[in-house]
């Protein structure tokens, strides 16, 4: 056996789970990056993945790896640099024990993160929520199951991994009705629910039954639903929701669409945005800011309608001089 599979062995047990502490998420975020790495690596080198040497894996393997995540994989920027971050930690770990590989390690670690643009977020109207909504199959199991999941994604706004973990006991219907979520770093918060939601979920629970600790939203073997499961879920029913709303077919629609969907009704609704920033569970309020009240056309054009006309008279720019009119008509 070669060094990478003991140190990577290493990593989760001794660094992530012992010293780091680090959630079942985070865990499984880097398990999946080194499966889809130590696959790239293997085909690469013509060597089983338990061959591999830290070696392997230098920085021209791993640059490739990431170019192959864009361009196979059609992978986000984001994604990108999310794998990335997690090759470095295992890197920065096995610079502690293996200094002979200190050389290729370096080169490894200086790879950087590659810049983005930040879009404009993407999310839904009342009309295009509404058709959604619709689109569910109340009349089988899974179109209800499928019903209460869009309601509570679109009121609550939680992110993918927290509506997948979500247990029967963590839906309060009674008096101060809320739903809790562990959020990024392990952080707890509750966010309350309408009565509309409320009504949903009664109806829901009534039906699924089952004890505290079984998942809110199964599958039909009774187990938690796997995020590519909840996502293909929400395609079936953009599909189903667009032949009568055309304008979802412009959109992706995912579930971080229809937290931003939350977010942006809760600001059209006159929430302030230290409360849509606790709602949504961000750790600074700056990240709430950056994406919604840019998004938020409305709010920029009541702005516009305080401020005074400039005055102006219409016009183009013509030279001053025979020169000058030659270099601008260039």
């Amino acid at each position: 056996m070669s060094a990478l599979a003991p140190t990577l062995q290493a990593f989760f047990i001794d660094r992530l789970a012992r010293q780091r502490g680090a959630s079942p998420n985070t865990v499984a975020a880097y398990r999946d990056t080194f499966r889809l790495l130590l696959r790239f690596a293997s085909e690469r080198t013509g060597k089983q993945p338990c061959d591999l040497d830290i070696g392997d894996i230098d920085a021209s393997c791993v640059g490739d790896f990431l170019q192959h995540l864009e361009a196979v994989r059609l992978n986000s920027v984001r994604t990108r640099n999310n794998r990335l971050a997690a090759v470095h930690s295992l890197f920065r770990y096995a610079a502690l024990e293996h200094p002979e590989h200190a050389a290729s390690i370096q080169r490894v670690l200086a790879i950087p993160p590659k810049s983005f643009a930040r879009n404009l977020v993407v999310y839904l109207d009342d009309e295009e929520v509404s058709v959604l909504i619709a689109a569910c199959d109340l009349g089988s199991w899974t179109g209800r199951r499928d019903h209460a999941m869009l309601v509570l994604a679109i009121q609550a706004g939680p992110r993918i991994s927290e509506l997948a973990d979500l247990v029967r006991g963590d839906v309060t219907l009674g008096r101060g009705a809320n739903v809790h979520v562990v959020g990024k770093g392990r952080k707890e918060r509750c966010t309350p629910l309408v009565p509309e939601t409320v009504a949903v979920l009664r109806s829901w629970l009534d039906e699924r039954g089952g004890d505290p600790d079984d998942p809110l939203f199964p599958t039909t073997t009774g187990r938690h639903m796997s995020r590519d499961a909840i996502e293909r879920r929400i395609s079936l029913h953009v599909g189903r929701a667009a032949t009568k709303c055309p304008s979802l077919l412009a959109k992706p629609v995912t579930i971080h669409t229809l937290r931003h969907t939350c977010a942006m009704r809760l600001l059209a609704a006159g929430v302030e945005i230290t409360i849509i920033a606790l709602w949504l569970g961000h750790e600074q309020v700056s990240t709430t800011y950056g994406f919604y009240l840019h998004a938020d056309m409305k709010l920029k054009e009541r702005a516009v309608d305080r401020v005074a006309p400039l005055g102006t008279k219409p016009g183009r720019y013509r030279a001053p001089d025979s020169l000058l009119a030659f270099l601008e008509s260039l």
